[in-house]
């Protein structure tokens, strides 16, 4: 679960990191009050749960009122990655030195947190990893230790080359650190961590990812969740109990068991294909269910056609068979649907979808090639 920048803020401060104060504004009207009590210049940032808003025009200083309410208009006006802009996040402008990067992501290979910096902040670390990867340094964490102040704070002297600077990034690194631990986070990020002109570090920028599965034990969190900010076919999977990951193909995927989803993906790469999601309806799915799982597929734009990949033990073939009649006859399906459905109740399945407009293959490569060519 992604949080706004303005939230994430607030966490940061609650660990003692150093950030600036803002005010969040949903109207120009609210910007210039908010730019009114914290003085010029400020900067407006829009809040949305997608990077690059710089690049689209979603951050801008304005050094007048007139500006404020200008430029927080033209903001509150955009639509980013998709995603429009209903609040900005206006914060005073400050002077600053030179920009450090810093990052805690869980490594799934190593099984332990990483801490990454780089003393190129401000850019996106993804193109630094690619272009310069010897600017980042990777810090493997001791789950049973944890982040050690003289760790950080050598990285943070190899960084910045400043005994007393490093000292201010070991302190911001472990408070960094302990966030992720507690609020059970997936990855947390300052970018950029800047150097003012009085010494001192800030936390200009903030990125906080929460892990989902975690959110029961932090209720106090799901209750930042902007629905309006998130993908609407990843909502409505969610509600259903559905695990759903949109990709940038066309192809869609209705799976039961994440192993099977990850073998079906691989054999529609094989064959030339590019799969438009991650969809697995679990072990056990109901009519219903089946049928917002299509919902939700046939609402992506991209998606030209579906294979409805069903290996029934626990989960019913003639559940899967009634929810696609539900689905087919509710949305209206404009793209060819071939469905392999094997094991409990296949054959009262195709009975039940005899006279459809639903295409059958035996076996798994066969439902991929048949997919793949009916797609074309």
């Amino acid at each position: 679960m992604k949080i706004h920048e303005y939230q994430a803020k607030e966490l940061f401060a609650a660990f003692g990191i150093p950030v600036l104060r803002g005010i969040v504004a949903t109207t120009a009207a609210d910007a210039l009050k908010a730019a009114r009590e914290i003085g010029l210049p400020v900067v407006i940032k829009a809040q949305v749960l997608v990077g690059s808003r710089g690049k689209s025009g979603g951050i801008k200083i304005a050094r007048t009122f007139e500006e404020v309410e200008t430029i927080a208009g033209q903001i509150l006006g955009l639509t980013i990655k998709g995603l429009a802009v209903d609040k900005v996040f206006v914060t005073q402008a400050i002077d600053y030195t030179s920009e450090l990067y810093l990052g805690f992501i869980i490594d799934r290979q190593t099984q332990r947190v990483v801490m990454m910096a780089s003393a190129a902040g401000g850019v996106e670390v993804e193109v630094v990893a690619r272009t310069s990867p010897e600017k980042i340094v990777k810090t493997q964490i001791d789950p049973l230790i944890g982040l050690r102040a003289y760790e950080a704070r050598n990285v943070g002297l190899k960084l910045t080359g400043d005994a007393k600077l490093a000292g201010q990034f070991s302190a911001i690194a472990r408070g960094l650190y302990s966030l992720m631990l507690a609020r059970d986070c997936s990855l947390v990020e300052i970018n950029p961590l800047v150097k003012m002109n009085d010494g001192k570090l800030l936390a200009l920028d903030a990125k906080v990812n929460l892990d989902d599965n975690a959110l029961f034990r932090h209720p106090e969190l799901e209750a930042l969740r902007d629905r309006a900010g998130e993908d609407p076919g990843e909502t409505a999977a969610r509600d259903a109990g559905l695990s759903y990951v949109k990709l940038d193909g066309s192809i869609g995927c209705v799976v039961n068991g994440a192993g099977l989803a990850m073998a079906t993906m691989d054999l529609i790469k094989l064959y030339g294909g590019e799969p438009a999601n991650f969809l697995d309806i679990g072990g056990s799915s109901s009519p219903e269910k089946m049928a917002i799982a299509m919902k939700v597929l046939l609402a992506d734009p991209n998606v030209r056609a579906v294979l409805v990949n069903i290996f029934g033990g626990i989960t019913r073939c003639d559940d899967v068979a009634r929810g696609l009649l539900i689905a087919t006859g509710e949305v209206g399906v404009k793209v060819p649907v071939v469905a392999r459905l094997t094991g409990t109740n296949q054959q009262e399945a195709l009975d039940i979808l005899k006279g459809s407009k639903i295409l059958f293959a035996d076996d798994m490569s066969a439902a991929v090639r048949k997919l793949i060519e009916v797609a074309k």
